[in-house]
């Protein structure tokens, strides 16, 4: 979650909400991302979706076998619908999303029994300071 947190601090940096993703197989980072929407001007700009793609990159294909996630924010439809087709073992955040989360918060997509793939989920490693930088960052933004 460090390496994630770290992400986030990225995209901070940029005038992005911070948000960063890793994607880690046998204890080694094969994917990252942070949010870069307003940089790319791209609506799938995601931290979760860059870690993924960036996953399948390494690993050569797009099932994500194997594969821990770790957000510093819950995803969102979006992102959620991808771990679930990437098929990735594991989601790990560090704070709920209370207004789009769709990993357990708003929705439960990762779980959900219509889908034919479902996720362990833990959350709230590391939320504290996941919860400062997105603090931050609003207060600067509306001071």
């Amino acid at each position: 979650m460090r390496e994630a947190l770290a992400e986030a601090e990225r995209a901070y940096e940029k005038g992005e909400i911070p948000v960063g993703a890793v994607a880690v197989k046998e204890g080694i980072i094969i994917g990252r991302g942070h949010n870069q929407k307003e940089e790319l001007g791209d609506p799938t700009a995601h931290a979760e979706m860059t870690a993924l793609k960036q996953a399948a990159q390494a690993l050569g294909g797009w099932r994500l076998t194997g594969v821990t996630v770790y957000s510093t924010l819950e995803p969102c439809p979006m992102c959620a619908g991808a771990l679930v087709m990437a098929r990735a073992d594991r989601l790990v955040y560090a704070l709920e999303d209370p207004k789009s989360g769709a990993c357990g918060s708003v929705f439960d997509l990762v779980r959900s029994p219509h889908l034919n793939h479902r996720l362990k989920v833990s959350k709230g490693v590391l939320a504290e300071e996941a919860q400062e930088l997105l603090d931050r960052f609003f207060q600067e933004l509306r001071p």
